[in-house]
Formats: structure tokens, C-alpha cells, sequence
């Protein structure tokens, strides 16, 4: 009996960074899977019931150089060697990786030992691992094919952003909705959005009279959640059906993560778009722009976004019902079908080149 490759999955943190990495596990059933994150996150929820999870505590640089810069190195370095005894000790053949802070550290890991690397880089702006580190990957997977530009010298290729196999299903809500109105998805990312909800909550009102229901999804620090009542609006700080609330809703109102796009996309979700102002690169404006100009989205800043500006946007759009129906139709000329499988082919393509060498 032939026995199983054995691959690390680099993935920690958001769900833009998990669930394109859960994705790309479940086309590769055969191979035996270890996963990789950092403590206290959000992997440590969604991963052991699947995977076996090792952690190693790594953190970004942050703010001005100084005494946390050299501490924030030490880590990393410490970091590679820890991992590096992983990759050992578990005879790991293929390193594949969602960027992140724990990408950086595995990538010189794997390196070091001549282990191949695909790293898929999901925003339209790379992050600085995916530039600094791309060119020692095997492939460089791209979630939006005009990225390549900001990688010379790495192997790109682009193959959308990978999301759950359940997105391509239709998946039944246990929420208790009516049927007969438009559904409003409001959802700030995997850690919910503060400032989104503080916009939002002012307008629920006014929503839920113009005929629409809404599901508020706050996240699990807003002190505010559960302020406002009725029967046509739910607030709840997570829920993990989000395959089948977006298949069923009429309009989200969303940040701007790329995995959170790539869900829009697939189900053909239009979306009114508010991107974090503070992401990396401002990389979540530059995502949106590409749902804009596709008429997928309308997307505004959040410093110019006022609750009576968001109100009347949303309420000009249930009112055309037909907008909204183009804006799906063009959020699905955006989803790429089958990326998870074009990821894990480059995965099975960098097993069988590290053979033959």
C-alpha cells in the first residue's frame, strides 16, 4: 500500500486566511494533513475536529522600529527552527500556506530543507510575506489574476480563491426567516466589524419597515449587539451556515476581505461593500474596485459613510430589484468554479517535481 503524502497546511489567524486553507484540504483527501497556527486564534475553533493542530507563537511588526522589533525577530527566528523540527519529525513532503504572520517563518522552514512551498496569495495587493518570500515558492497562487505584477520574479499563477465545498450546494438555514421578504446579510469578516455595526444598527429600522428581513452577524465584541428588537431583524455574533445565508440573501452589507468577496461571487450575492480602511496596503479598497467595476458591488469608504447615507443607498437598492439582480449576476462572472481544484493540483504538481529531483 502506497503510503500517504504528507503535507503542512501554514494557516492561521481570519477566515480570509482559513477558510481558503480548509478549501484546498478537502480536495486532497488522500493526503495526510497537519495543520499549523498560532495560539488563541481562530484555527483553534475550526481546525482539531479535522486536522491534527501544532502552534507556534509568532507575531508581525508592527509600529516604529525598536526593543518589540528585535523581540518580534527573535520570535521568528525562534519560529523557523520550531518549525523546522515539525517538518522533520512529521516527514512532511509539500508546505502549502494562506499568508499570514506563521506564512513567513514555514516558508524559510521549508526552504531550508528543500521542501517545496505553494503559497496562495488571495488579495489583489499582495501582502509583504508574498513579495519578500514569493520567489522561493514553488507557485505563487493568485486569487485575482492582475496581482502577478507585484511579484516579479515569482511563479505565478492565477486560480481564484478556494472556498468550502458547500458553497457549490444548496445548503438549508435553521433560522426561522420569512420567505417573503429580501433577505439584508450583514457581516464584517470572520472577527465582525465594530465601526460596520455602528453604521448599520442606526438603519435597521428603517430596512425592516421598507419589507426587508436582516441578519446582523456583530461579532463577539460589540457591547452594543442586542440592542435593537424585532421580530424581522436577528442579531447574532457568529453562524456558521454562511454558505446558506448568502445563497438565500438579497443584498450584504460587507467589509471587503477577499475570502468574503470570493463567498459573494460564488453565490451570486450583490453586495454593498465597506472596506477596512486600516488593512494592509489598503488592499480591501483595491478588492472592492474589482467588484465595482464589474457592476458586482457598490463599495464607500468608511470615513465618508454616514448611518443616513448607508440607509438610503440600501433602501434605493431594494427598491430595484432588477439592479439586484444584475449585480448577482455579475458578482458570479467573478467566481472561479473550481479553484480549490486548480490549488490542489499545484500541490500534487510540486509533490511529484520534488520526487524527481
Amino acid at each position: 500500500m502506497t503510503e500517504s503524502v504528507s503535507l503542512l497546511m501554514a494557516a492561521s489567524g481570519t477566515g480570509g486566511h482559513l477558510f481558503p486553507a480548509l478549501a484546498l484540504a478537502q480536495q486532497l483527501p488522500d493526503y495526510r494533513i497537519i495543520w499549523l497556527g498560532t495560539p488563541d486564534r481562530l484555527e483553534q475553533k475550526l481546525v482539531p475536529q479535522d486536522y491534527p493542530l501544532h502552534t507556534v507563537a509568532v507575531g508581525g511588526f508592527q509600529g516604529k522600529p525598536g526593543l518589540q522589533t528585535l523581540k518580534t525577530a527573535w520570535g521568528l527566528l525562534a519560529a523557523v527552527f520550531q518549525i523546522r523540527r515539525l517538518l522533520r519529525q512529521e516527514k512532511i513532503q509539500v508546505v502549502c500556506t494562506t499568508g499570514g504572520y506563521i506564512a513567513g517563518p514555514t516558508i524559510l522552514a521549508a526552504k531550508s530543507l528543500g521542501i517545496p512551498v505553494v503559497f496562495h496569495e488571495s488579495n489583489f495587493i499582495p501582502g509583504k510575506v508574498a513579495i519578500w518570500f514569493g520567489r522561493w515558492c514553488y507557485r505563487v497562487a493568485l486569487g485575482f489574476a492582475d496581482s502577478a505584477g507585484y511579484l516579479p520574479g515569482a511563479r505565478t499563477q492565477w486560480v481564484g480563491t478556494p472556498v468550502r465545498a458547500q458553497f457549490y450546494q444548496p445548503q438549508p438555514l435553521d433560522l426561522d426567516l420569512d420567505p417573503q421578504r429580501p433577505l439584508i446579510v450583514v457581516v464584517g469578516g470572520s472577527q465582525g466589524a465594530l465601526a460596520v455595526n455602528q453604521l448599520v444598527r442606526p438603519c435597521v429600522e428603517a430596512w425592516v419597515k421598507a419589507g426587508a428581513e436582516i441578519v446582523h452577524l456583530t461579532g463577539t465584541q460589540d457591547p452594543e449587539a442586542g440592542s435593537f428588537r424585532h421580530p424581522h431583524y436577528l442579531s447574532l455574533p457568529f453562524y456558521d451556515n454562511m454558505a446558506g445565508l448568502l445563497q438565500r440573501g438579497a443584498l450584504a452589507v460587507s467589509r471587503a476581505g477577499a475570502g468574503t468577496l470570493t463567498e459573494l461571487a460564488v453565490t451570486a450575492t450583490p453586495a454593498l461593500l465597506i472596506p477596512y480602511p486600516f488593512a494592509a496596503e489598503d488592499h480591501q479598497t483595491l478588492n472592492a474596485q474589482v467588484f465595482v467595476q464589474a457592476g458586482a458591488a457598490l463599495a464607500f469608504p468608511q470615513a465618508e459613510l454616514t448611518p443616513a447615507r448607508l440607509e438610503r443607498q440600501v433602501l434605493d437598492l431594494l427598491q430595484s430589484p432588477e439592479h439586484l439582480e444584475t449585480m448577482g449576476r455579475q458578482a458570479k462572472t467573478l467566481a472561479a468554479l473550481d479553484s480549490a481544484e486548480r490549488l490542489a493540483q499545484i500541490a500534487r504538481e510540486a509533490v511529484g517535481q520534488s520526487m524527481q529531483s
